[in-house]
């Protein structure tokens, strides 16, 4: 088993990486999430991913910043008056 860390402001970033079956495990220490790939790097980006979806899951709204960056009008981010769907109430 491998180890390896990443920048992360949250925690100590500790990382376990390791093989099984043919495919690479990666499994963030801190928070428990684990993902998978067939290459070392496609395993570690998904965990990336995968991790920042956990830590979103705390409620935090984006700020218009990160709006902008991910090519979203914050102007035009409304729901108007439709009810968001049963996953997010």
């Amino acid at each position: 088993m491998a180890s390896s860390s990443r920048n992360a402001d949250s925690h100590n970033g500790e990382i376990r990486l390791w093989r099984e079956e043919g495919w690479w495990i990666a499994k963030d220490v801190d928070t428990g999430v684990s993902t998978q790939g067939e290459t070392r790097e496609v395993a570690l980006a998904n965990l990336d991913d995968a991790v920042q979806l956990f830590e979103d899951e705390t409620g935090h709204s984006p700020t218009e910043t990160e709006l902008e960056a991910m090519g979203i009008d914050p102007a035009a981010n409304t729901t108007g008056d439709q009810e968001p769907p049963d996953i997010l109430k």
